[in-house]
């Protein structure tokens, strides 16, 4: 497999470097020369939404950990996650974790569902975070907890993690054939009000836990995603924005029934391309297709590029909004089929692709879509994301993003696996550790796509002692 030279972060030693290379290459990457500490730094200031005032603009992305128990019910790992979360400085947790609403629609064997049978455990994890974080910077109120709330489509594996069980939006004519998938994934409408129910059952369950919000997942080509773009669908979900934006809709209507006044969010793919596959040489490309793609949420129509107008993703929002949606959070792309477009990185994992352009192309290409998407809908605070690749430069964007009002809040996500503290010491004006710096090696990715617990296993102390990580190390050998 051939490596591209792409100039590694670490290669840069100053800010002034870094700056330097970036207005080389045309990459639209602010950078501020240090991130103040007395707080009057942008990061630091606080924020109003989902009913209250979060105290400052960095927050924590909801991820799989794949760690809990097969009942679904958060096991010590994933406590030890979320307390090192609620202990990271960050004061907005937008949606902890990606929480399955039913056994069908897990990702995993292993991961979380929310259930009347987890209610019990994750209403204690909620409530030791809210002490943890109080007794650490102490208080809380300023501190919010969110939990997002998912199908995973045509990514369920509830049973086997080897063994995909997809249940999809429709029948879509490349990921079909990359997935191998039929018309016998596609979930009927009989199917799809019995999930609605279980997004509302789960949303209840939710706020009685002691969450301040749901988040309704919307992004990465999961079953409410796939909605989004289903104009061949036949019947009520399908063919016109009205049909295909039904399936949140019932959602938010039933959650508001049964939670009035319970603030909702929503994580979406602001924009979507192609989906890609490997090339002979191992680099990544998108798989062919002739003439206008409809299949790309918020795309141009060529499946390469985005919307300069976002026109439908701004319609959803607009949507949203009427049902009192104030805080979304704007990812692109999909991890499973174009992963360097939602997380650019310089090592591909085990399953996937080399980046067929540098990886800070595909960063500045996030961020300048949130940008616009900020520009197109200023009333709606946004949690940007697609950071963790700059790395030891990660707080000179973020600070430099939220001063300009280019985001509302910046999220992170690898990153706090290794280094959750980032957010403190951002913000206190400490050396960055850059021991812990996430440096995009992706094992966070490979460990679940091989059937493991997901963690940081080359710079987390807890993952490297684990007997997983010795399988890990036969896993990429034989790769």
């Amino acid at each position: 497999m051939r490596q591209p030279e792409y100039r590694k972060i670490t290669e840069f030693k100053t800010v002034a470097e870094f700056r330097q290379f970036l207005v080389e290459q045309g990459y639209d990457i602010g950078l501020v020369d240090q991130v103040a500490s007395d707080g009057t730094a942008a990061l630091a200031q606080p924020a109003r939404c989902c009913g209250r005032e979060i105290g400052n603009r960095w927050a924590i992305l909801p991820m799989e950990g794949w760690d809990c128990q097969n009942d679904g019910t958060p096991s010590e790992m994933t406590r030890r996650r979320w307390l090192r979360f609620a202990g990271s400085g960050a004061k907005l947790l937008y949606g902890t974790e990606a929480a399955a609403v039913m056994h069908s629609g897990r990702s995993s064997p292993k991961q979380l569902w929310v259930a009347e049978h987890t209610f019990s455990a994750l209403k204690e994890l909620c409530s030791e975070m809210r002490r943890v974080h109080a007794e650490k910077f102490g208080r809380a109120d300023d501190f919010c907890i969110g939990l997002q709330l998912t199908h995973s489509g045509r990514y369920s594996y509830p049973n086997d993690a080897y063994r995909r069980e997809s249940r999809t939006a429709y029948a879509h004519p490349l990921l079909d054939i990359k997935f191998e998938n039929t018309a016998a994934n596609v979930v009927s409408d009989d199917e799809i009000s019995d999930i609605v129910e279980h997004f509302i059952e789960a949303a209840v369950l939710a706020r009685a836990a002691g969450f301040d919000f749901v988040d309704i997942k919307q992004a990465h080509g999961y079953l409410a995603h796939e909605f989004l773009t289903a104009h061949d669908r036949p019947g009520p979900y399908g063919g016109s924005f009205e049909n295909r934006t039904r399936f949140f809709r019932e959602i938010a209507d039933g959650i508001a029934r049964a939670c009035p006044g319970y603030p909702i969010s929503s994580r979406i793919s602001i924009f979507d391309l192609l989906p890609y596959q490997k090339r002979a040489d191992g680099i990544g490309e998108p798989m062919g297709w002739e003439g206008a793609y409809p299949y790309a949420f918020g795309g141009d129509g060529t499946g390469r590029g985005m919307d300069p107008d976002l026109r439908e993703p701004v319609a959803l929002v607009k949507l949203m909004q009427k049902y009192g949606v104030d805080l979304i959070c704007a990812t692109v792309g999909s991890p499973y089929y174009n992963p360097h477009v939602q997380r650019p990185a310089y090592y591909p994992v085990l399953d996937g692709y080399e980046m067929p352009e540098h990886p800070l192309y595909n960063v500045a290409r996030h961020l300048a879509s949130v940008r616009r998407f900020k520009e197109l809908c200023p009333d709606v605070m946004v949690v940007g994301s697609g950071y963790t690749c700059l790395q030891d430069y990660l707080p000179n964007a973020a600070e430099y993003a939220v001063a300009k009002g280019w985001t509302d809040f910046v999220g992170i996500g690898r990153m706090v696996l290794s280094y959750p503290e980032i957010c403190t010491d951002s913000l206190s004006g400490r050396p960055l550790d850059r021991r812990r710096i996430c440096r995009t090696l992706g094992d966070c990715t490979n460990a679940p796509r091989s059937g493991l617990i997901s963690g940081c296993y080359p710079l987390d102390d807890f993952y490297k002692k684990l007997p997983q990580a010795a399988v890990l190390r036969d896993k990429k050998r034989e790769a």
